[in-house]
């Protein structure tokens, strides 16, 4: 089986239906950072086919899936929430639904911030849900929190699938996968470089004691307390500081002040430790790590799919089927 990758960014969703078999026949990612990225873990620069926007339908090879991770800052409560009104961002699922009248695919799966669901009192996502079940398809979604499919990550994303009502199994539903152990946070939270640590030689300590100082934080937080139980992540936002036990909270393409505790210090979240809660394997990890700046990783990284979440979805579909 083969698939089309559309909004790629890093190829996450790749990875996914890749563990499957299935073939990837062309991707679309209009930022360059992640189209560079892309190319230098995947190669198949010729099955670039840019802005999605754009792509002639006519020409397009024959595939059985397609796969989307369609932009979502007009939808999140971090973003404008301009939804469907978004000329730029909030159209792109109508460039897929074309996409999909166009090629007669049997089965696509799309990813969105869980946001979408409530934008608009409902609204948005039923206007998106008739739009697909008018090109012939019966829809399925669910919120999944990555947290449940194998990584230490609390990402709850709305995802969408969609099986060709000509296919679809009579008198049985789709469901989605079950959930599965978390690993240990160590097999994660394990970049051993010096550069990550940070103490009082970092150049932003000085920054960080500030803020543990701020009207927000002061008094509430005793850090060599915290020091003293590894794998305790501390997510320092604008005001406030939020704290989890062995677990990450959302990668985000702006979420970069992501520290926690190993060994009786702080070290910030690398973009390659990123990559590793996304679902991506160390030799990925390793690659991107060797051709990107951490900070463009760790922004890639907050706008992947997870891997283990496609992987796991489209083990069901494929089943559910066959």
């Amino acid at each position: 089986m083969r698939f089309l990758d559309l909004c790629a960014g890093i190829g996450g969703g790749r990875l996914g239906l890749e563990s499957h078999g299935l073939t990837c026949i062309g991707y679309s990612e209009i930022d360059k950072d992640a189209s560079h990225t892309y190319r230098s873990l995947y190669g198949n620069e010729e099955m670039a086919l840019g802005d999605l926007t754009k792509i002639n339908l006519q020409n397009l090879p024959h595939f059985d899936i397609l796969i989307s991770g369609f932009p979502c800052q007009t939808f999140s409560i971090v973003g404008k929430r301009d939804g469907l009104a978004d000329e730029d961002q909030g159209q792109i699922i109508y460039h897929i639904a074309k996409i999909l009248e166009s090629a007669q695919n049997n089965y696509f799966i799309l990813e969105n911030v869980k946001g979408l669901v409530n934008h608009d009192k409902g609204r948005t996502f039923q206007i998106v849900l008739e739009l697909l079940e008018q090109r012939g398809y019966r829809v399925y979604h669910a919120i999944l929190n990555s947290l449940d499919y194998g990584v230490p990550q609390m990402r709850e994303r709305i995802y969408l699938v969609g099986i060709k009502e000509e296919i679809h199994p009579k008198g049985r539903d789709f469901r989605f996968p079950p959930k599965v152990p978390t690993p240990p946070i160590e097999d994660f939270l394990c970049d051993q470089r010096d550069e990550f640590i940070f103490d009082n030689t970092h150049k932003t300590y000085a920054t960080f004691q500030k803020y543990l100082n701020n009207k927000y934080n002061h008094g509430k937080y005793d850090l060599e307390a915290i020091l003293k139980e590894d794998y305790t992540v501390l997510d320092t936002r604008q005001s406030d500081l939020r704290i989890y036990k062995h677990k990450v909270p959302t990668l985000r393409k702006g979420r970069h002040g992501i520290l926690y505790t190993k060994g009786g210090i702080l070290r910030k979240l690398s973009g390659f430790e990123a990559l590793l809660l996304q679902g991506f394997s160390k030799d990925y990890a390793h690659k991107a790590a060797a051709i990107q700046t951490n900070s463009k990783l760790l922004s890639q990284a907050g706008n992947a799919m997870t891997v283990n979440v496609i992987e796991a979805i489209s083990k069901e579909l494929l089943s559910f089927t066959h």
